[in-house]
């Protein structure tokens, strides 16, 4: 079979690390609606988010997100602006309380970067670090060194350019749990109540990009820093339903499309499912075979993001090349770990992984 005609003529499948695809249906009524949002003859980018339909989808929305992840009362949402970056600084600013020093898990490119922001503000302590295996696997967690007068600790389940991934929660030893869940949220179940503060930017698995999910328990709204900025303190954002400042109104509907995509699809029981079996088909091509490499230790692989190398590096810009002509968008790994990567979030169909595979054999068949 010639590589070059897997797909049909004009079609494209898309492996975006993120911003990435939005669920087709999603695309589809947003298109739909764009010129006339709930009968008002306008778009929903034009009307106030004061108005009592924007709040209703505020407010439908805040319960479809609640209903998904089952999230307890005592736990408050928020929808902000300002990305994973933003909450880098909010959460020692919010949570630090009087605490001087809080932990930090090193897991890759985004945790280190949490690292960085994190100790403009506090102590920010790495208490576990996965550089000296190059961040293809993580301590035992018996040897993470943790700290009882610790603000918080922090990590991020998911690397979305190494390719690292917690296979479980960690035991943050009484104190609160933060996690960076831009890559994650939503692509499987989550015991919400293990933790303090969950935040994720809405480019992968929630919506566009433009929205920040903030998911956050009472107990902690009353410990932010007296120099915490008005824009980033979750408490006034609390009592002010994310709307303190004009909110980013379309991507919080996106957002709430998709909330009603993931109910539609079976919930996120349903979805875990379907991320499994193709982070597995995937897994498993490269596996088997000697002409594709991924480091990561196999029980902190990613489902998400699926890094690979050639073990003929000189073939990668082949790879890539005949990728694209075949359909096959957006695998370049990130610039600071090169290689290949296909992000497999919750709108990427099984069939699009499969053909991925296909492609991927018939290109080692050529050249292997």
């Amino acid at each position: 079979m010639n590589a070059l005609i897997l797909q049909p003529k004009g079609h494209v499948y898309n492996f975006s690390a993120g911003p990435a695809p939005l669920p087709r249906a999603v695309l589809e009524q947003a298109k739909d609606e764009l010129l006339n949002w709930n009968q008002l003859h306008a778009s929903v980018m034009e009307v106030s988010h004061r108005g009592k339909a924007f709040i209703r989808l505020a407010e439908e929305s805040e319960q479809d997100l609640r209903d998904l992840l089952v999230i307890p009362e005592n736990y408050r949402v928020l929808f902000l602006q300002g990305g994973a970056r933003g909450q880098f600084a909010a959460v020692p600013l919010n949570i630090k309380g009087d605490k001087t020093s809080a932990d930090y898990v090193n897991s890759g490119h985004w945790s280190q970067s949490a690292i960085k922001e994190g100790q403009r503000y506090l102590n920010a302590r790495v208490v576990a670090d996965g550089k000296a295996s190059g961040f293809t696997t993580m301590p035992d967690q018996r040897e993470w060194r943790l700290s009882s007068d610790a603000a918080y600790l922090h990590y991020t389940p998911n690397e979305t350019i190494g390719g690292l991934a917690f296979p479980f929660i960690p035991d943050s030893a009484g104190v609160p749990l933060v996690a960076d869940m831009s890559s994650t949220l939503l692509s499987e179940p989550l015991d919400v109540s293990r933790f303090g503060v969950i935040y994720a930017g809405a480019q992968k698995n929630i919506g566009c990009a433009g929205v920040t999910l903030v998911i956050v328990r009472d107990e902690l709204l009353d410990k932010s820093s007296p120099f915490c900025p008005a824009i980033l303190d979750y408490k006034l954002q609390a009592d002010k339903g994310s709307m303190y400042n004009t909110p980013p109104t379309f991507g919080w509907y996106i957002a709430s499309l998709v909330f009603k995509w993931l109910k539609s699809q079976g919930g996120l029981k349903a979805m875990a499912a379907v991320n499994k079996r193709k982070a597995q088909k995937l897994y498993g091509m490269i596996d088997k075979s000697g002409f594709y490499q991924n480091t990561i230790n196999t029980a902190w692989r990613s489902k998400m993001n699926v890094p690979f190398t050639l073990a003929d590096t000189s073939l990668e810009s082949r790879f890539l090349a005949e990728a694209e002509q075949a359909g096959f968008l957006y695998l370049k790994g990130h610039r600071a770990v090169g290689g290949m990567r296909a992000s497999i979030y919750n709108a990427i169909p099984e069939q699009q992984v499969y053909a991925l595979v296909n492609f991927m054999g018939e290109f080692e068949r050529r050249y292997g």
